[in-house]
């Protein structure tokens, strides 16, 4: 959502040397694929999902491609759990990259409900969900703004998100592409809240469907700090188990981390993000690549995954402390977590 194939420049040719032959699309109304009209008959998450859906499979096809290890990024990553609901016989393995819309929206965990939340992230998140609701976009905000205003907005963000990129020229063709995305007509970005909700919960959470894929292998690989939460990839673990000790048929699903990485994970650590693909591929990985954490259901995962960068900026800013004073009985409220998953 909002990146391309692009982002995989660093993985391709490592990739490639393994599997023999790697395809890095665009989804239909991002990147270079074309940008036809997001007029949809109705507003159901499924009309939604069948614009992407039917898209890769007429692609599939167009190629002579019979069967192929699936592998998507973020909203890649629920769109490929689409894929593989409605045509599994064309998927060998699933592979989630920091997938989108795993798990299921936890009332009590949304923000809005904390008493103590601070007036700016009470407003904040209010206008975030006003936006979202009537259908703006990232891209349709950035494209409403000046130029230079525009232009810097993303780069500020390339430098945020990125900070493992220190080549300044790397990051200027970074930010060209990401803002040159963004300026092209609207397309596929207008899905976002037919599918998501505030947030990026899903409102078809994958937790409840990846289970009864007829897939046999589904990978989930997570960045160290990644604000997709590991806890939905376990969680999905742990019903495939339970399903398979009961005698049902359902995938085996694995669990990956790659370390010092967040959700663009592919850019930060892109050695270790290639063997955990590889891994996911069923693969064994080579002499000298480094090896990612591999993780079950079990508790040895919080070790592992760690808050993300901005997730530990907002709990600092959003904290309201005064040091107690027997004078003047100061009291010092407690820091709540305003990104949730």
């Amino acid at each position: 959502y909002m990146n391309g194939s692009l982002y995989f420049y660093k993985n391709l040719h490592g990739l490639a040397r393994h599997f023999g032959t790697v395809h890095a699309l665009d989804m239909l109304g991002w990147g270079l694929s074309s940008r036809p009209t997001f007029n949809l008959l109705d507003d159901t998450v499924e009309t939604a999902e069948s614009f992407f859906v039917e898209s890769l499979e007429a692609w599939r096809d167009k190629n002579g491609i019979e069967k192929m290890m699936l592998g998507g990024h973020s909203m890649g990553g629920y769109i490929s759990v689409a894929y593989a609901e409605k045509y599994p016989n064309r998927v060998d393995r699933l592979i989630l990259l920091s997938p989108v819309g795993v798990p299921a929206h936890d009332p009590e965990k949304d923000p809005l409900s904390k008493r103590d939340i601070s007036f700016r992230y009470r407003l904040m998140f209010g206008t975030f969900r006003y936006l979202w609701s009537r259908g703006t976009t990232p891209g349709s905000f950035a494209r409403s703004l000046p130029l230079s205003k525009s232009r810097s907005m993303v780069d500020q963000y390339v430098e945020g998100r990125l900070p493992s990129i220190t080549c300044p020229n790397e990051r200027q063709i970074l930010g060209d592409y990401l803002y040159s995305n963004a300026m092209l007509p609207g397309s596929g970005e207008n899905c976002l809240n037919r599918i998501l909700k505030p947030g990026a919960y899903a409102r078809k959470p994958t937790v409840d469907r990846i289970p009864r894929l007829k897939v046999d292998n589904v990978s989930f690989v997570y960045g160290q700090n990644d604000w997709m939460d590991p806890k939905g990839g376990l969680e999905v673990q742990r019903r495939c188990h339970k399903l398979r000790s009961a005698g049902e048929v359902a995938p085996e699903v694995e669990v990956h981390g790659v370390r010092d990485a967040g959700h663009l994970l592919m850019l930060e650590n892109w050695e270790e993000f290639n063997s955990a693909v590889i891994l996911g591929a069923g693969g064994r990985l080579p002499n000298g690549m480094p090896v990612p954490g591999r993780f079950s259901s079990g508790q040895e995962h919080e070790n592992f995954f760690r808050k993300p960068r901005f997730g530990q900026q907002a709990d600092e800013e959003q904290v309201s402390t005064s040091k107690p004073s027997a004078l003047e009985g100061e009291t010092t409220q407690k820091a709540v977590d305003p990104v949730g998953a």
